[in-house]
């Protein structure tokens, strides 16, 4: 991506490469992007002509699960991972509108997301707040003093992981990088993924476009790894899975408002949702 000129951006953001944040952020009708995101997408777009679908789907995704969250079972309190760039629909407002005094720390280490998330919050909001942090370091976002000051991990927390697990490669182990952050969470939390998928042999013409988008990916924008079902579901040993289970993304628990309709992109972005029980006596 050599040779563009640096566009205008906020902090010291290097705008001439192209960034996972702000390509989603294109997708989905954004302005925080530039000429090098475009040039991404577009390269996406070849492969996957519904992406922007395959976004929206997600952002609704989100949305359905953070309101069941907040207004059906009791979780007063969101850890974000990776939680991009602010746009509509964002997990504070939503669980805030649920339910009163719901509380939310997002985690993000890109410095795109953290400039506009900060610009967001910069109004007076006590109870939400953005934090620097690597979802690498599970430790380190859970001891982190910020996130402390608002999140209370002796109660249910709502363990958001929205497409991010499939930036990590398969020798960083994404599956034990989620395991480890429950181990840390009060029973009676949740986890949430979404993430990229690869159906195989279910769906042959699907796996192939999947192989193709994680080939880009990985040439121009860093780790992305279509993962299968299996893999996908390692995330949430020893958590039980709510129905619908591990589906694609507009399956789960569908709303009237939804308006996604994803196409080829359908089956390689699946999401679900977890609840850590009870331990039990040794």
């Amino acid at each position: 991506m050599a040779g563009y000129e640096r566009e205008r951006a906020p902090g010291n953001i290097d705008t001439t490469k192209p960034n996972v944040s702000r390509v989603y952020d294109f997708m989905l009708g954004g302005k925080d992007n530039y000429e090098a995101d475009r040039r991404m997408a577009e390269l996406a777009l070849e492969i996957a002509p519904d992406a922007p679908e395959a976004a929206r789907a997600n952002r609704e995704f989100l949305g359905r699960v953070v309101r069941y969250l907040a207004a059906e079972a009791g979780i007063r309190q969101f850890l974000d991972i990776g939680s991009g760039l602010p746009t509509q629909g964002n997990v504070h407002e939503i669980a805030q509108s649920a339910t009163a005094g719901a509380r939310v720390v997002y985690v993000d280490n890109d410095p795109t997301v953290l400039v506009h998330g900060r610009a967001l919050l910069a109004v007076d909001d006590d109870a939400t707040t953005v934090v620097e942090a690597d979802l690498r370091d599970p430790d380190g976002i859970i001891d982190d003093p910020e996130v402390r000051r608002l999140i209370d991990f002796d109660r249910p927390v709502g363990l958001l992981m929205f497409a991010i697990l499939h930036h990590l490669a398969d020798e960083e182990n994404p599956a034990g990088i989620a395991r480890r952050m429950v181990d840390r969470l009060a029973p009676g939390s949740y986890l949430a993924v979404s993430h990229f998928h690869n159906p195989g042999l279910a769906h042959p013409e699907v796996s192939r476009q999947a192989f193709a988008a994680e080939k880009i990916f990985n040439e121009t924008l860093g780790t992305g790894r279509w993962r299968t079902r299996a893999e996908i579901l390692a995330c949430f040993d020893g958590l039980e899975l709510l129905e619908p289970g591990l589906v694609p993304l507009p399956e789960w628990r569908p709303d009237s408002d939804d308006r996604a309709e994803p196409g080829i992109t359908y089956h390689t972005f699946v999401g679900a949702v977890g609840r850590k029980g009870q331990a039990t006596p040794a």
